[in-house]
């Protein structure tokens, strides 16, 4: 049987209560990145006891994601709006928007990450040595997810 894993059609939904309580919704994203990166965690640790003994622990971590769009665009300028929003600097209030962010997969499933801060963005335009504008990427951290 053939399994279709096709990404195109992905919608990511962004819902910053302080930025865009009514929500963002990003479609353009970049082809020279992966347009959503979600990383993978280290959730538990292990050791051995001096006899032998496997020990292991869990750990709470974030659940970080990446989302890369293309420089210029109009969901660039929203994320830009969001990264500025809750950058730190002189002479300016941080918003501390909580996030939630809802990705919806073209066969119809769909994962809620919340609890969540923005933590990286670019705040310029790089170009790359082939003379093109360099992807925008747009880090994210979260506390939770579901589904």
């Amino acid at each position: 049987m053939t399994q279709d894993i096709s990404g195109f059609g992905l919608v990511v939904n962004i819902i910053a209560d302080k930025t865009y309580p009514v929500g963002l919704t990003i479609t353009q994203f970049a082809d020279d990145s992966d347009p959503l990166d979600i990383a993978s965690v280290k959730i538990a640790d292990t050791a051995m006891g001096l006899n032998g003994d496997l020990l292991a622990w869990a750990k709470a971590v974030t659940l970080p994601a990446i989302l890369n769009v293309i420089p210029g665009s109009e969901d660039d300028a929203a994320l830009q709006i969001l990264a500025n929003a809750n950058r730190a600097g002189q002479g300016k209030s941080v918003a501390g928007d909580n996030i939630t962010m809802t990705v919806i997969y073209p066969d119809g499933s769909t994962s809620q990450y919340q609890g969540g801060r923005i933590t990286d963005a670019v705040f310029g335009k790089s170009v790359a040595g082939s003379g093109r504008l360099k992807t925008k990427p747009y880090g994210f951290s979260f506390q939770n997810k579901a589904g």
